[in-house]
């Protein structure tokens, strides 16, 4: 069997993709959860190749993703709109979504975002933005109610209408993600429903009325690979986007690996293929998506600061001081949070060159506080631990009383045929002495995945400072070779 669209167009953790045509490009946005900077944009002018230009939320000021500590807190689904000349974000804080959605602002996506504006009343997850010709504004959204809607002012968060349901899918269970489009004489509703894991799907309905009327697709669900022996799974959570007399589409799948039931460890990715329209109907043509496998390689001395890939849980990036001399970490009183890039490979390999003579260092492949792998530094000695809650145990270590500076690499790869016992990679944690890697520990790689630890987001790898202050003075990330769907050779 032929499989299609294998290469995500934003590998890695960056779920839940929204895009948008501007004057002279697309812009795409995803969700973050409890990372900081929040709300990943990229920009593209042929959708194969992007590039990250800034995050909607860049400043602390603008939102406070600590108010509910965790995995999985934080922005969930979002939608990202050009309209009379300006840039719209609207999202949901699942800490205060009680209080209502949240909507951001910018005249250019790179430049800096506004603080949000609430939408008051509006109480649940996904919200979306459409104007109708007259310029009435409809936000759609889950709530309690299911897909439901209102009309509001967006420079305001004033709600003008009262609550309408429109459409909630075709019985699966949790329908999610609405966006709304006008497309000739009908007005669209494409929703997520069937849950987010292996049954996800892509529905829609049509009507000539924004805000009613809705009839589904005879053809539903329009996208899925559930119950396929695809290699992309969960695909679903989907949004189209017009440009230059094509239409397109994103959305987001995983790619597990490892036996039964299979570990998909990098999170949710970004998927994009055209769309025909047939019939009045919008069709995924997957078959027609051309892969363009992105350079996701890393090598920095901090000397510029941190770049807009590096994010750091909880909202917190305060600990991390980067410039010339290298990325400085101070712990405090307590662990300073993880400074991390998204990992975007499924074969990879990470190195960190740090100064321990005053604390201790972690490079870590993490994927929440209690599902981590990493190699540990100080002046001391290096040590291999991991933590799947609730275990928490330190696998190998070496001393290294003499060593101030060291080079810790952690590596992951698919398992040799007769190793591994089903897991998806095995993670290697080692120490580098002249350029030759040490092995510390060898482990299996299902205990930093969503399968075991739950929740929405993907594994990332980066920097810890445990005690005192590290100081890094070089990082590097790559991918390592693989076949073209990313299956193990």
């Amino acid at each position: 069997m032929t499989f299609h669209n294998l290469q995500p167009a934003i590998p890695g953790f960056h779920p839940d993709p929204t895009m948008c045509a501007g004057p002279d490009a697309v812009h795409l946005a995803n969700s973050s959860f409890e990372y900081f900077p929040g709300a990943p944009i990229f920009r593209s002018e042929d959708l194969r190749e992007w590039e990250q230009v800034g995050n909607v939320l860049h400043r602390r000021d603008q939102l406070d993703l600590a108010t509910f500590r965790g995995a999985s807190a934080g922005l969930y689904g979002s939608t990202l709109r050009y309209h009379d000349g300006r840039y719209w974000f609207i999202t949901t804080n699942i800490a205060t979504n009680s209080a209502g959605q949240l909507i951001f602002s910018a005249s250019d996506p790179a430049r800096p975002w506004s603080d949000p504006i609430v939408v008051p009343g509006t109480s649940g997850i996904d919200p979306d933005l459409c104007w109708d010709a007259d310029g009435t504004c409809y936000l759609t959204w889950c709530g309690p109610e299911g897909i439901s809607q209102v009309s509001i002012d967006p420079s305001t968060g004033e709600v003008r209408s009262g609550q309408r349901r429109l459409w909630s899918g075709t019985g699966m269970k949790y329908p999610e993600g609405p966006h709304l489009y006008r497309v000739g004489e009908f007005w669209y509703l494409l929703i997520a429903e069937g849950g987010t894991e292996r049954g996800h799907s892509v529905s829609v309905a049509r009507s000539t009325r924004p805000d009613g009327g809705f009839e589904p697709c005879p053809d539903n669900p329009i996208l899925t690979h559930r119950s396929t022996s695809h290699p992309v799974q969960s695909v679903g959570h989907a949004d189209l986007v017009e440009w230059r007399g094509r239409w397109w589409a994103c959305y987001h799948g995983t790619r597990p690996h490892g036996q039964t039931p299979e570990f998909h460890v990098l999170g949710r990715e970004t998927m994009i293929c055209p769309v025909e329209w047939v019939e009045g109907w919008p069709v995924f043509r997957e078959d027609l998506a051309t892969q363009v496998a992105p350079d996701t390689s890393l090598a920095t001395d901090f000397a510029e600061g941190l770049g807009p890939r590096w994010v750091s849980p909880q909202g917190d990036l305060s600990t991390a001081d980067a410039g010339p001399g290298g990325l400085a970490l101070h712990a405090g009183h307590a662990p300073g949070r993880p400074v991390v890039i998204r990992v975007e490979d499924l074969e990879w390999r990470a190195e960190a060159t740090v100064d321990v003579s005053r604390g201790t260092a972690r490079l870590l492949v993490y994927l929440d506080d209690a599902h981590f792998y990493a190699i540990e530094a100080d002046a001391a000695g290096v040590r291999a631990v991991g933590r799947s809650d609730p275990f928490d145990q330190c696998f190998g270590a070496a001393d290294r009383r003499a060593a101030e500076v060291v080079t810790l690499r952690i590596e992951a790869r698919f398992p040799a045929p007769g190793r591994g016992s089903g897991a998806p990679d095995l993670v290697s944690l080692s120490v580098v002495d002249d350029g030759r890697p040490h092995r510390l520990a060898e482990l299996d790689g299902r205990h930093v995945s969503t399968e075991v630890a739950g929740g929405f987001t993907g594994r990332t790898v980066g920097l810890q400072c445990l005690t005192g202050t590290i100081r890094c003075t070089h990082f590097s990330y790559r991918g390592l070779p693989g076949d073209a769907d990313g299956r193990p050779s």
